[in-house]
């Protein structure tokens, strides 16, 4: 058994939760969820970013404090996870001056200790929507190029970061030349590299109270608030109580660290992060974990366009449950690609893969077994073969959406045999012996499917009377290899009833 350590970039709870917060969120439970079934032991965290100059604005529109602002929202986060069925075992919040707040502050004590803080005076262009100061070439024709708008000239006082320094060192990590730091897929890495070829300045950790009050107090200096990169990027160790009595470091130095982060951050992940790191005598992780952005019909998610999906929509579309939507985002968005949302697209899947490939056939298979007795008998040859071995490498690579498909070809070739053979017209032993074949190529289906729809793969097995069925969304599940044999579990006898498993769409 190994640790795994998985966290994903934390949410900014300016307004309510949106569909790029759930395709990073089922992403990274994936992940989690197969590295549980494979046996590792898995500590899998998400949270929220709740300080900053956006939060700030928000609330003073609002007419409310910004602490009301995020106390309001982040349930709204934490119950919508829940109901998508992610699998965290820990919700961090940047406001939690317990549990967050001192690490964050010993981490700033260890960075000035090393003297990669200085104080001083810049004029430069800042995008709130970023929180970031920008340089020219960061720009299209003078806007950000992810918010579509102008930065604000600003000129303060503020602490650097000498990331400057650290040039040759990250290129080194990044190229894997000392521990290596893994970015997939491999063109986030060669994107990154061409970034500091073209030469990195030094970064603003913090800011003057006078133009933003809401955030961590520098140490030492009341008169500064620390700035988005030692607060945010800080959660993934202050969760783990870093620096302070509470310290456990079992699933950070002894585990395998991968976060799960969206591609317009990934330098901040892969340059500033490891730097902060190194300089508080703490390892890189292991691995970035990169996703693309998600469009609606083709097009970016605008308000002013009309074209922004909501979760809650989605969820309503199929009485709220989860897995249509996570086996959508699974099933057509390669981890590293840009993807899109199309409602006509997800209804398709939804009937000819949901319905008609696995409910269906499902149902088809129960129905003629119950007619038959309901008892199972000797499953005959193999018809799952190596589709075991090429699920795991793709699952282990990362290769999601490769992954769903071994499952389908399983449910895809069960639904040809069906008809080929005219399984329903069979003598009675041939179609008993028959029937029982395509139960366990279903059986297979549903372990394989577990990682991406849970509460369905369950219900598969449940209704195909599976002895450890009731046991496959617990987090000490394991696929153990007697489950992966062909004709493994010998203690399974009969078949339960059978359900419609996706309803038809209204």
């Amino acid at each position: 058994m190994s640790r795994q350590y998985i966290t994903t970039a934390i949410d900014y709870p300016n307004a309510p939760p949106h569909m790029g917060h759930v395709m990073e969120k089922v992403l990274a439970d994936v992940v989690a969820r197969w590295f549980r079934l494979r046996g590792d032991d898995v500590r899998f965290q998400i949270g929220t970013d709740e300080h900053g100059v956006k939060i700030e604005r928000k609330a003073k529109d609002e007419g409310v404090t910004p602490q009301a602002l995020v106390d309001r929202n982040v349930p709204l986060y934490i119950d919508l996870y829940q109901r998508l069925q992610i699998s965290s075992d820990v919700f961090i919040r940047t406001t939690d001056r317990k549990r967050h707040w001192p690490t964050v502050q010993a981490l700033w004590k260890k960075l000035i200790a090393a003297k990669v803080l200085e104080k001083r005076t810049y004029t430069g262009l800042y995008c709130a929507g970023c929180e970031r100061f920008m340089t020219a070439r960061d720009l299209t024709d003078g806007k950000c190029a992810i918010h579509n708008a102008v930065p604000e000239k600003v000129s303060e006082e503020n602490y650097f970061f000498f990331l400057s320094r650290e040039t040759k060192w990250l290129k080194d990590l990044l190229a894997k030349k000392k521990d290596g730091y893994e970015i997939v897929p491999l063109s986030r890495a060669q994107e990154t590299l061409s970034l500091i070829e073209q030469g990195l300045e030094d970064v603003s950790f913090s800011r003057p109270k006078s133009s933003l009050s809401w955030g961590i107090p520098v140490p030492d200096d009341p008169d500064h608030v620390m700035y988005v990169w030692c607060d945010a990027l800080t959660n993934y160790i202050s969760g783990l109580g870093f620096f302070t009595a509470k310290e456990d470091r079992t699933f950070w130095d002894d585990a395998e660290v991968t976060h799960v982060i969206g591609k317009d951050i990934t330098r901040f992940h892969a340059l500033i992060w490891p730097a902060m790191l190194k300089h508080a005598d703490v390892r890189t992780p292991d691995r970035l974990l990169i996703h693309g952005f998600l469009t609606s019909e083709g097009q970016k998610m605008s308000k002013s366009i009309g074209n922004v999906v909501m979760p809650e929509e989605v969820l309503k579309k199929f009485n709220g449950n989860p897995d249509p939507l996570r086996f959508y985002l699974s099933h057509e968005v390669p981890v590293g690609n840009d993807g899109d949302f199309s409602w006509k697209r997800i209804e398709e899947l939804y009937d000819a893969v949901l319905r008609n490939k696995i409910g269906n056939l499902l149902n088809r298979v129960l129905v003629l077994l119950k007619k038959e007795g309901g008892t199972l008998v000797e499953s005959g040859k193999d018809a799952v073969g190596d589709a075991w071995k090429t699920y795991e490498k793709a699952m282990d690579d990362f290769r999601l959406s490769d992954a769903v498909e071994e499952a389908l070809k399983i449910a895809v070739g069960a639904n040809e045999y069906i008809d080929a053979r005219k399984v329903w017209a069979l003598p009675a032993e041939e179609k008993l012996a028959e029937l029982s074949n395509l139960a366990e190529r279903l059986r297979h289906i549903s372990l394989m499917l577990l990682p991406f729809i849970p509460k369905s793969a369950q219900e598969i097995s449940r209704q195909l009377g599976v002895p450890y069925a009731e046991k496959m969304l617990e987090k000490d599940f394991v696929i153990t290899k007697d489950m992966k044999q062909w004709g493994g579990q010998k203690n399974w006898k009969r078949v339960g009833e059978p359900k419609i498993l996706f309803a038809p769409l209204a």
